[in-house]
């Protein structure tokens, strides 16, 4: 099964308190792009905002299975929520659910707006970094992972852009030989972190040769957003940690991804693999 697929926004379904109501999946991939390695991803316009929820306890989501039943009460009110801070907290799992499972699984829920309308939604995995969330607690590793490639989607225009997800971990291993990298040759950058740490961080890194080129395809998140001057603004609370060059290693020749990248930069020099670097045409 391919897992190079577009991704496209998805959708969540369910049925609350007895109601049926029309199921909405909006996020259906059925059109393969690529090989089996690596993923091509579009609709990456998550909100720099969703990555900083105070009503989402993502220490506490990471401890249960990503299913309705594994919610504590705490983060099923925050999903199921009509406001502006609901909408956030639904936009984030949608894009944690399709970086974590696979094709083959979703999570699913329904929530009530404010004029009593039930919407009855599937949020669809595509990646699969982190399959087990869907019957157990995120691992170290899982963790990192989903973090990794959430903050990799975020765009600071909340744009949608077609971007190629790299990583020495499987299942975003780039080979050699794989037609992705001759078609997205521009690396941009690294994403690595732990968004459900009891102290939650996000660092990111650019490549200097390309900065430029990510700008021009609105994607700057890895180098900052530049306003009037040379001020660089940071898409919330992603730190820009610098050059790739010089907080991780080198670049893979082979399936051009950065293999590690130091965790906490400028704190200590332990190192870590659990990062995603994206490219752009």
């Amino acid at each position: 099964m391919s897992l190079k697929q577009t991704f496209i926004v998805l959708g969540w379904a369910g049925v609350l308190s007895g109601c049926a109501a029309e199921v909405v999946d909006i996020g259906a991939w059925d059109e393969p792009v690529g090989e089996s390695q690596g993923a091509l991803l579009s609709g990456n316009a998550l909100s720099a905002n969703a990555l900083n929820l105070n009503a989402l306890n993502l220490n506490a989501l990471n401890l249960n299975a990503l299913n309705l039943n594994g919610l504590s009460a705490q983060n099923l009110a925050a999903i199921r929520d009509p406001g502006p801070g609901g909408a956030l907290a639904r936009e984030f799992v949608r894009y944690a659910t399709s970086c974590a499972l696979t094709s083959t699984e979703s999570f699913a829920f329904s929530w009530t707006d404010s004029k009593g309308k039930i919407h009855n939604e599937r949020y669809p995995g595509l990646l699969g970094v982190a399959p087990t969330w869907a019957s157990g607690p995120l691992d170290d590793l899982g963790q990192r992972m989903v973090s990794s490639c959430v903050a990799a989607r975020v765009n600071y225009y909340q744009v949608p852009v077609l971007l190629s997800a790299r990583s020495l971990r499987d299942p975003l291993k780039t080979l050699a030989s794989s037609q992705e990298l001759i078609d997205y040759p521009d690396v941009e950058g690294a994403f690595w972190g732990n968004l459900f740490a009891a102290q939650p961080y996000i660092n990111a890194c650019y490549n200097s040769a390309t900065v430029d080129n990510s700008r021009a395809y609105q994607r700057d998140c890895a180098a900052g957003h530049l306003i009037s001057g040379s001020q660089i603004v940071e898409c919330g609370v992603i730190r820009i940690a610098g050059p790739c060059s010089q907080v991780c290693q080198t670049l893979n020749g082979a399936g051009q991804y950065y293999p590690a990248c130091i965790d906490r930069p400028g704190q200590s020099t332990t190192t870590i693999k659990e990062v995603i670097t994206t490219a752009l045409p």
